[in-house]
């Protein structure tokens, strides 16, 4: 009984450390996702909507986090078997729904290049036509150091964008960019772009996944809990 006692005190304070550390990545969550976020806006034109609602969903989690940890810390502090089940429940959801998005993050990053693949030939037709259209695909040409969605020869003409070559600073006199520049990027877009976006995923699928595993610890410790100030109820 008293090897009980020592073990369900002992529960009781790492459960509360336990807090502590969940609020700690719930603020990873939400960094994650507004970065993320941060990142794709930039390329909204290109990037299907389901990459800004798997980073919209991990920041909701984030928060959600907050509010849980309170619960759970009133939950062992005040030894209340109610609020520490509830905890217990909440731990589940989002340890379900950090699966979820960390699958869900793994299936987008295998889909990566199929979606951009149709999002880049679709949006080059409307280069010049559409004034944000023409933005990003010089944001991405510039900052990738890329040109097509493939390679140059995308263009189908030698009259190419001037982001599909380097610039090469103070340049003050008129530029123009060709199939014959030097300073060509002839590497596509697909590649390059293609890779940033699934690096970025992958901070997603990874963070996801993790803290759920780890949140398994949670979920644990404060059964026990629950189970022991219940069986302490029951005995007085």
């Amino acid at each position: 009984m008293g090897c009980s006692k020592i073990l369900r005190d002992y529960t009781r304070y790492i459960l509360i450390l336990f807090n502590f550390f969940f609020v700690l990545t719930g603020t990873i969550i939400i960094s994650v996702g507004i970065s993320v976020k941060a990142y794709f806006n930039e390329f909204d034109d290109f990037l299907d909507k389901k990459y800004f609602y798997l980073s919209d969903l991990i920041i909701i989690i984030g928060i959600i986090i907050f509010i849980i940890a309170f619960v759970g810390c009133c939950g062992a502090l005040k030894e209340n078997a109610c609020l520490t089940s509830t905890f217990s429940t909440l731990l589940i959801i989002i340890f379900v729904l950090e699966g979820i998005a960390g699958i869900c993050g793994s299936l987008l990053k295998n889909r990566t290049e199929q979606f951009l693949e149709e999002n880049l030939k679709h949006s080059m037709a409307l280069y010049n036509n559409d004034t944000e259209i023409t933005k990003t695909w010089d944001l991405v040409q510039t900052q990738f150091h890329c040109c097509g969605t493939f390679n140059y020869t995308d263009w189908q003409n030698s009259s190419l964008p001037i982001s599909c070559c380097h610039i090469p600073s103070g340049t003050k006199s008129n530029f123009s960019c060709s199939t014959d520049s030097v300073s060509l990027y002839k590497n596509g877009c697909l590649e390059k772009f293609g890779y940033f976006v699934s690096r970025n995923i992958s901070k997603v699928e990874i963070v996801g996944i993790t803290l759920a595993l780890i949140q398994l610890l949670g979920i644990l410790l404060s059964c026990y809990l629950a189970k022991q100030i219940r069986s302490d109820y029951e005995t007085v």
